[in-house]
């Protein structure tokens, strides 16, 4: 962190001499193409990379497993459509947001470089706090164990799955998907795209069907949508809340904008083309869905996808619990490839240890960062309440995101004269701040006890700030320490720090 960068420290002429190694003959600057270049994460993200990033890191196991949180609040079919539709709305919006901040604040990290810009170093260290400590390696962790369940089912058809093989194969998937990620950009991306395409094709393969259902007039569920309904204001509100949860992960491309190719024409792009393709397959997929199953059944079925395949495909209906897997093995790759990103630059900023800020001279990706993301992910796959954490902190990412588009209101009055390459209306970002305070405060409604402990995961941080950010005058024992860790570190993975413009 800041002050155990100990630049004066002992150690530090050591530290000095070895960190330049990009002066030596590597791999890097040994005549290829990329010698003389700085050493730094370069832009390889295209556009198709971007929106596979978003629509891989949206598109979770949930829309094949438990599409049913909107359904059961609201009791019929015609009112959990419109949700759907909404939710999507609502995060387009968001989206259309995030393109401004993302091209006039183009620094990778995403809510926390918006808010540590706009509202200074502590309240961004407390949103990566949380994002570090529990929410990234305990969504990682979660994926990656919905991941092996999947791939273990059929082999246990009749009698429950041994949970130590199925954490190791949750355990074997972070780890070759975090070597895959320290090592090239490019292989990451191509993971990717393949198992973005993959899901797609099982949601295209469902809507499909269902139309075939609908021309062979199996829509019995769909005539009178509006039947059974039991909203009113509480319910819609909590099944809304419930929603825009299967749509989180639209805001990720700008983790990692400083990758991005072109980022003022791909970063919106890409957000448009993801929002609308996932609100489009969203709501067909429902659709689909009730041509085959009554609302009921959808809300009993432990995995609808799994339900719909074996009344529609019979002998292939082994095919839909494979295409969930590949859809959880993209979003494990996408958690990890976004999160490393954010410790980077947190690290860069001094909230995080220095290490994590340092790049592989040959490879230009962030090593330490990734390591230390997928080190943390296995980490909590030994922990049986891991679910119960991230359900703790849930209300973070609306609050995060909230004080975002906050940052982007404040800009406009404290900024005029700033540099606007997108420029969106005043009206949205108004609305999107507007239903983010009843994101915020829904859940002290619904769930008072769990998020009473998530305020006060939050509070953790604060004397993690003080001893860590703020106090500057450490032990040398201790600076000596940290700087011959750094120097063992650099030596193992042959990483330096970023050089901030080419040589």
């Amino acid at each position: 962190m800041a002050a155990d960068r100990a630049a004066n420290g002992p150690g530090s002429e050591e530290k000095q001499r070895y960190a330049p190694v990009s002066e030596k003959k590597t791999p890097h600057n040994d005549g290829s193409e990329n010698e003389g270049a700085a050493i730094k994460l370069k832009p390889k993200i295209t556009l198709i990379n971007g929106v596979t990033v978003i629509v891989g890191s949206i598109i979770g196991s949930g829309i094949f497993v438990s599409p049913k949180g909107v359904l059961q609040e609201v009791g019929s079919v015609g009112i959990s459509l419109i949700i759907w539709l909404a939710c999507g709305l609502f995060s387009m919006i968001g989206a259309y947001c995030y393109t401004e901040l993302g091209t006039e604040i183009a620094r990778s990290g995403a809510d926390y470089a918006y808010i540590f810009e706009a509202f200074g170093p502590f309240l961004a260290f407390l949103r990566l706090w949380v994002e570090a400590m529990v929410v990234r390696p305990c969504s990682t962790a979660i994926v990656a164990l919905t991941f092996a369940n999947y791939v273990i089912e059929p082999l246990f058809p009749t009698c429950p799955q041994p949970e130590i093989a199925v954490r190791l194969l949750a355990a074997l998937c972070i780890t070759i998907l975090t070597i895959v990620n320290a090592l090239d950009v490019k292989w990451s991306m191509r993971v990717q795209d393949t198992f973005t395409y993959a899901k797609l094709l099982a949601l295209v393969l469902i809507i499909v069907t269902g139309v075939v259902q609908v021309c062979r007039g199996e829509y019995e569920h769909l005539v009178h949508p509006f039947e059974g309904g039991t909203a009113n204001v509480a319910t819609v509100a909590i099944a809304f809340y419930q929603g825009l949860f299967a749509y989180n992960g639209w805001n990720y491309l700008n983790y990692v904008i400083e990758e991005l190719k072109d980022p003022y024409k791909n970063l919106p792009r890409a957000s448009w083309i993801s929002c609308i393709m996932v609100t489009v397959i969203y709501v067909l997929a429902n659709v689909a869905y009730f041509t085959v199953v009554s609302p009921h059944e959808m809300i009993v079925s432990e995995a609808v996808a799994v339900t719909f395949a074996q009344r529609m495909y019979e002998i292939m209906a082994w095919i839909m619990p494979v295409f969930v897997a590949l859809s959880t093995f993209g979003g494990v790759n996408g958690i990890l490839f976004t999160t490393s990103r954010l410790f980077y630059v947190g690290s860069r900023e001094g909230h995080m240890p220095e290490i994590l800020s340092y790049v592989q001279v040959s490879r230009l990706t962030p090593a330490p960062a990734v390591i230390f993301m997928g080190m943390t992910s296995l980490l909590y796959l030994v922990s049986t309440d891991m679910y119960r954490l991230i359900n703790y902190v849930s209300f973070v990412n609306w609050l995060a995101i909230g004080l975002s588009v906050v940052a982007l209101l404040y800009f406009r009055w404290k900024r005029p004269n700033m540099n606007r390459p997108i420029k969106v209306c005043i009206v949205w970002p108004i609305i999107y701040v507007a239903a983010s305070v009843f994101l915020v405060i829904m859940p002290f409604y619904s769930n008072f006890l769990e998020t009473v402990l998530g305020c006060a995961i939050i509070i953790t941080g604060i004397p993690v700030y003080a001893v860590c950010v703020l106090w500057q005058s450490k032990p040398k024992s201790f600076n000596r320490f940290i700087d011959n860790m750094n120097i063992f570190i650099q030596k193992l993975l042959l990483v330096v720090p970023e050089e901030q413009k080419d040589v």
